[in-house]
């Protein structure tokens, strides 16, 4: 998670909310990162998650991630989750929850879903202070500067 913290702090100075992701192969290796790159884009998927699994994906030749972990600061949203599902990861650990738009347990739980045909296992809470803390800095700041 703290991989995953460093990447999110990377995204803020192109004005992307500061999410961060890594993907972990089976053994535990760090096979690729992402981070929120919406506005440097211009790409509405640019979500961490996606970029990583992405990256990921490239890496290793192939869209299954079988045994693969994905590690996100905040909870993925609903087309994250759907990539999670469709990757076919083995688990995704995340650490902020998202109430209003989370996909992984407070909002939805398409990651669980029992009518999909994959249902990683999910591990929340990790460092849950200190990934939530990025974020409302990053919104604190963005509603006391003039645009």
């Amino acid at each position: 998670m703290r991989l995953a913290l460093e990447q999110a702090a990377r995204a803020a100075p192109a004005g992307d909310v500061p999410v961060g992701a890594v993907v972990l192969s089976p053994d535990g290796s760090l096979l690729s990162t992402g981070h929120n790159e919406r506005e440097l884009t211009g790409d509405p998927t640019a979500h961490a998650e996606v970029v990583a699994l992405r990256r990921a994906a490239t890496k290793l030749g192939a869209w299954r991630l079988t045994g693969c972990t994905l590690v996100v600061t905040l909870e993925p949203c609903t087309m994250c989750a759907g990539a999670l599902v469709q990757s076919r990861v083995a688990r995704v650990v995340y650490g902020a929850l998202d109430e209003k738009a989370g996909a992984a347990g407070s909002l939805w739980d398409v990651v669980r879903d029992r009518r999909l045909n994959h249902r990683p296992e999910v591990i929340h809470g990790v460092l849950a202070d200190e990934c939530s803390a990025l974020l409302k800095d990053f919104f604190r700041d963005r509603r006391n500067t003039d645009f």
